[in-house]
């Protein structure tokens, strides 16, 4: 089937795909780089685009980017939404997606960080295979995530250690869930490429379908707190909570700069972050806590942060910070095999 050729899917993008950029300015980052690589985004999706106004740029917190914000609005005739408090990415992500799906004219919506490292020339990949899903399951409920083809040289062998625990626990949940609804989770467009999806990939294709049952119900943060919803989860809450919509998930390979120019990741309580993106979805997907337990303890070992002294140090913190949410923090054990 050659309904999806390329020329179809650029002529999707450039006319029906709206964009989303949330934007959050720390004050703890370069300024002069991060304006510099957001002007870069934005220059680079509007190129993309025959409607500027299909990007959304969409601050998150009034002190952190609206200044900066309307004036690019301004100079690429963007459009523009700014959350007067500051909750986290997921706040910007909401404002800017319910700002595009005013526009009846957008069938899909990208979600790209600012930072320069979603490249807008290999968007419309992103449309071509959505397109090619919807022709073959026959329904518009899609989401379709921007495939990373390592996580650890872009991010670090910490953080990508840490990504790569938090995609297989979130796999398992989604297995779970599926066992128990009786409804078999579909991965056989996301399969070749890689032993599991890259989850937590910011950058993300939703149709228009997907995107309106995603954010336009009431947030569920399943029992979390503001920050584990809103700051920490936000990778796991879109893709969940399009799956758990009846989305059908896809994945393309995309490049990234071989390492991060900027990244708020060390802002962060590493252990905190990292133990949200697994609570939040087993908590949504009501994982019981044995369950949660002893996938920590299947993938944990297969990590290489582990024979670092300080990474199983920070690997041991994490499964007890997890762990502590069923109130399970008494299970101390690190298991592990003893030959390799």
């Amino acid at each position: 089937m050659f309904l999806h050729l390329s020329a179809h899917a650029l002529a999707l993008t450039r006319q029906s795909t709206g964009v989303v950029i949330p934007i959050y300015l720390s004050p703890k980052i370069d300024p002069a780089l991060a304006l510099t690589l957001l002007r870069d985004t934005v220059a680079a999706y509007a190129a993309q685009t025959d409607h500027p106004e299909h990007i959304c740029l969409s601050v998150d917190g009034r002190p952190f980017g609206a200044r900066q914000a309307v004036e690019i609005a301004a100079a690429w005739k963007t459009s523009l939404a700014v959350a007067e408090n500051n909750r986290g990415k997921l706040w910007g992500v909401l404002h800017g997606v319910r700002k595009l799906l005013e526009n009846p004219q957008i069938q899909y919506l990208a979600i790209v960080d600012q930072d320069g490292d979603h490249f807008a020339n290999e968007l419309p990949n992103l449309v071509r295979a959505a397109e090619h899903i919807a022709a073959q399951e026959g329904h518009r409920r899609i989401i379709v995530l921007g495939q990373r083809a390592s996580r650890h040289r872009p991010m670090g062998l910490g953080r990508g250690e840490l990504e790569e625990l938090a995609d297989r626990v979130l796999l398992d949940a989604l297995h779970y869930r599926a066992t128990t609804t009786g409804k078999p989770l579909a991965l056989h467009y996301v399969t070749a490429l890689s032993e599991f999806p890259d989850f937590h990939s910011g950058f993300k294709l939703l149709s228009r379908e997907t995107a309106q049952a995603v954010f336009g119900n009431k947030p569920n943060p399943a029992g979390c707190d503001d920050d584990c919803y809103y700051r920490h989860a936000v990778e796991a809450v879109i893709t969940v909570e399009a799956l758990e919509a009846g989305a059908t998930l896809g994945a393309v390979n995309r490049s990234t700069i071989n390492e991060q120019p900027v990244t708020t990741f060390g802002q962060f309580n590493v252990v905190r972050l990292m133990a949200d993106t697994i609570i939040w979805p087993c908590k949504r997907l009501q994982v019981p806590a044995e369950f949660v337990r002893q996938w920590l303890d299947n993938h944990i070992p297969r990590l290489l942060l582990g024979t670092l002294p300080e990474g199983k140090t920070l690997l041991a913190h994490l499964r007890r910070s997890v762990l502590e949410a069923w109130n399970q923090a008494e299970d101390t054990s690190f298991r592990q095999p003893l030959f390799i």
